[in-house]
């Protein structure tokens, strides 16, 4: 009968201690959130595409030579947040970073502003063809999420 109750206490036991563990792991719509994926090949040059990860908009720009060659030609000792262009991309003509402005959060509006990038219309922060603080009171350059390039023309965000 001990032999019984002692099984029976550890079952139940077991089966508490699953449920718990089981309501605390992500929900799909999270898992959902997590990653985002983006098929290169719909970016022609040139344009830029902003998708939506974890509630916050990413901009992702396929970058001209011409921008890159500008991009790689900025004096980084000048930089208020001083990073090259190559510390910033993983493949020079893929720039992928946050659409929120370092200053207060606003969102940044794309081929405006007097560096050819984006220009944040609430406080008048311009960044560069890398996201690079320029002018302004931002204080750093447009942040760069995690991401990866799954395959050649795949790029997942998270």
């Amino acid at each position: 009968m001990v032999g019984s109750m002692g099984l029976l206490s550890a079952a139940g036991a077991k089966s508490t201690v699953e449920a718990f563990l089981s309501s605390m792991s992500a929900s799909a719509d999270v898992l959902a959130m997590a990653k985002v994926e983006v098929k290169l090949a719909a970016i022609p040059e040139g344009s830029n595409v902003i998708v939506k990860w974890q509630g916050k908009p990413v901009f992702i720009r396929h970058r001209t030579a011409d921008e890159i060659d500008e991009a790689n030609k900025v004096d980084v000792s000048s930089l208020r947040d001083p990073e090259t262009d190559d510390q910033r991309v993983k493949k020079p003509e893929w720039l992928v970073m946050l659409g929120i402005c370092t200053h207060l959060g606003c969102v940044p509006i794309g081929e405006a502003g007097d560096f050819g990038g984006w220009f944040c219309p609430c406080h008048g922060s311009h960044y560069d063809i890398s996201g690079r603080i320029r002018r302004g009171p931002a204080p750093l350059n447009l942040e760069i999420p995690n991401y990866e390039f799954s395959e050649d023309d795949l790029l997942t965000v998270g």
